[in-house]
């Protein structure tokens, strides 16, 4: 009976596991894996920062760069995002907070070509600054990069 049971506890914690969402919050740290290939989600995910009016400060290319020196890499990119409302609130609030500005979202291949999505929740980068405002901001950049992550990691 002892058996039975254990086993339908674990059939049932796999299937729980099998229908969560694709998202994994790690010590502030939020990860979607794709299924789409690495360059469509790439492409995705310049769209979704433009769909969320966000600004998008600085695009490095690890992958392009490598090229250019005549070495291949697996996609490789680094993407930062933030826009100027969010930057003057977070000044005129606690001018050190501006120090987390912008933030960065990171893209990598997968050996399979798909795409691993990462970045640092801005509200867990935001905490050590005490400023009610700073925690305003950090809840509302959390929604909008959620936002950004799914639309772009949702490309087929």
């Amino acid at each position: 009976m002892r058996t039975r049971s254990l086993r339908s506890v674990i059939l049932a914690l796999a299937l729980i596991a099998a229908c969560a969402p694709p998202v994994l919050a790690q010590g502030g740290k939020v990860v979607f894996t794709s299924k789409a290939p690495f360059a469509r989600v790439a492409a995705a995910l310049e769209q979704a920062i433009a769909d969320q009016r966000m600004g998008l400060v600085c695009h490095a290319n690890a992958q392009q760069g490598a090229a250019a020196r005549g070495v291949r890499i697996p996609g490789n990119q680094v993407f930062l995002v933030f826009r100027n409302d969010f930057a003057v609130r977070l000044i005129n609030a606690d001018p050190r907070a501006a120090y987390e500005a912008p933030i960065r979202i990171y893209l990598y291949e997968n050996r399979d070509g798909t795409a691993t999505l990462t970045y640092a929740k801005p509200s867990a980068l935001l905490q050590a600054y005490p400023h009610p405002e700073v925690a305003k901001v950090g809840a509302e950049l959390d929604s909008i990069f959620e936002k950004i992550a799914a639309q772009a990691v949702a490309t087929r």
